[in-house]
């Protein structure tokens, strides 16, 4: 089971000049872009680690490749996903996210069915990858 977060989900991954042409876009815009990455997907798990700083002054995508690149070099077997902000509306709203880089094993995930009173069902997601500490979660 792949990860499916963000804009391009159930698109095959794509390739660099396409993430390229997407910063790209997002740059004409005037979005600016940052890169997180992760070793705990969950949907839930808001709190990505920032690569960086977010990219403000960038006119190019080139910029945007290169720090996705230095990124996929120092973790390569993390979930790295590229942002883009949209502050119009007077607030830093994400327009644009989508994932750059996955593990080459994913794990996938549980589903934990809880039953409650009357004819409540709750369902949890559980990621097997949190089986292992953080920094061990997708091989070496």
């Amino acid at each position: 089971m792949r990860i499916t977060q963000g804009t391009f989900s159930y698109l095959p991954d794509f390739t660099d000049e396409e993430i390229a042409q997407q910063a790209q876009y997002a740059i004409d815009n005037g979005w600016p872009l940052s890169v997180e990455f992760t070793d705990d997907p969950h949907p839930r798990n808001n709190y990505w680690d920032m690569w960086g700083l977010p990219m403000f002054d960038l006119t190019d995508a080139a910029g945007v490749l290169y720090e996705v690149n230095e990124c996929r070099k120092a973790y390569p077997n993390h979930y790295i996903k590229l942002n883009a902000y949209d502050a119009r509306y007077g607030r830093q709203t994400t327009a644009l996210s989508f994932l750059v880089n996955r593990p080459e094993v994913e794990p996938g995930f549980r589903l934990e069915r809880q039953e409650g009173p009357g004819r409540v069902v709750r369902f949890t997601t559980y990621p097997y990858a949190l089986d292992k500490p953080k920094g061990d979660r997708y091989g070496s």
